[in-house]
């Protein structure tokens, strides 16, 4: 199965978190708080958008942040994705 997003929505893989933290304590499940970067999976069109021209700027592939409690989670063949709106994310990463 594949995820099509529509409109503005793009489709984001979350980035693992880290389970030891840089001073070398190892974190429990639990108190592990979700990254907010994610790869780009999938990108909608764009397009006319509640009455407004929406242009993409992510692209499959992209790295991006986005904000905290945005997006709705699917998980699609054992797989977690997270679909937002492009104005949810706030920055792409670039190396």
């Amino acid at each position: 199965m594949k995820l099509v997003p529509l409109g503005d929505k793009v489709v984001l893989k979350q980035l693992v978190a880290e389970e030891t933290t840089k001073s070398g304590i190892v974190l429990p499940g639990q108190a592990k708080e979700k990254p907010q970067q994610a790869e780009v999976i999938a990108v909608g069109p764009g397009g006319m958008v509640d009455g407004k021209e929406i242009t993409m700027q992510v692209k499959v592939g992209d790295r991006v942040i986005f904000s905290k409690y945005a997006g709705t989670e699917v998980k699609l063949d054992e797989e977690e994705f997270i679909i937002v709106k492009q104005n949810d994310i706030v920055a792409i990463i670039e190396d």
